[in-house]
């Protein structure tokens, strides 16, 4: 297991421009933990394409970029509960025909659905959880895995568990579900890739972090007993770079446990 504390700060990554040249794909990038991820990885030189549902909360993220004279981003409205796989398609033929490559992946976009039990959890909400948090997640890669294998070196792409996905917990429902799911489809494709590609595949838990979905999932919790999602970024910035080349179909927490 990766230990979080040894890891190079992101800072240095930065300004040593780790990622200069790389096309970097994060979903879910207008808000929380995409939003930190899509500046982190521009700082360190990448060309960042912002991919959300909400074409405003993205242009923010792309402001915020452009505001530091970074590498030109590039905005991607889409929603991942789409269920016609035509889209997808189109997706990726529009990132190959104007960036040629993907050198990187952050599958961070996802929903949380209801805190409560199952026998009481409505159909619609646990299907919506469903095709955004694994059934879109699937997709995505499937169309965007060529892309990632035109890369001219390494690659890497990020999915994002949960301790929820990795031991059920009562009335967590479709999210915990979806996370099993994730941690799942990660392993699949890792191997599927580990001896045919330069492509390495992982998962970060992210822990509890001062985002929009934490505070729906605990809203009793007070915002500053949980960190922000720049102190997390360390782990975020290793499995992208070439720093993680030979860390394959891993789930590492971002967080030590206390």
């Amino acid at each position: 297991m990766i230990d979080i504390s040894q890891l190079k700060p992101v800072a240095q990554a930065q300004q040593e421009q780790v990622l200069k040249g790389r096309v970097i794909l994060v979903t879910g990038a207008g808000y929380g933990i995409g939003r930190t991820a899509a500046l982190t990885y521009a700082r360190a030189g990448a060309t960042v394409l912002l991919l959300g549902r909400t074409q405003e909360a993205l242009n923010d993220t792309y402001d915020l970029i452009e505001a530091e004279n970074l590498p030109q981003p590039a905005v991607l409205p889409f929603d991942m509960e789409e269920s016609d796989e035509e889209k997808f398609r189109q997706l990726a033929t529009l990132i190959e025909e104007n960036f040629g490559h993907l050198d990187g992946v952050l599958l961070n976009a996802g929903v949380l659905g209801q805190r409560t039990g199952l026998d009481s959890y409505d159909w619609n909400t646990f299907q919506k959880v469903m095709q955004i948090n694994v059934n879109g997640q699937f997709i995505l890669m499937k169309h965007l895995t060529p892309l990632l294998r035109n890369a001219p070196k390494d690659a890497s792409v990020i999915f994002t568990t949960s301790s929820v996905g990795r031991k059920g917990r009562a009335y967590w429902g479709a999210y915990s579900v979806s996370k099993f799911a994730t941690e799942g489809l990660m392993q699949v494709l890792a191997e599927e890739l580990e001896n045919t590609s330069d492509i390495r595949v992982n998962c970060i838990n992210p822990g509890g972090t001062r985002t929009q979905m934490r505070a729906a999932a605990y809203p009793t919790e007070h915002p500053l007993q949980v960190p922000e999602a720049d102190e997390i970024m360390p782990l975020y910035m290793y499995l992208m770079s070439p720093a993680s080349i030979g860390t394959h179909g891993q789930s590492i927490d971002a967080q030590p446990k206390h």
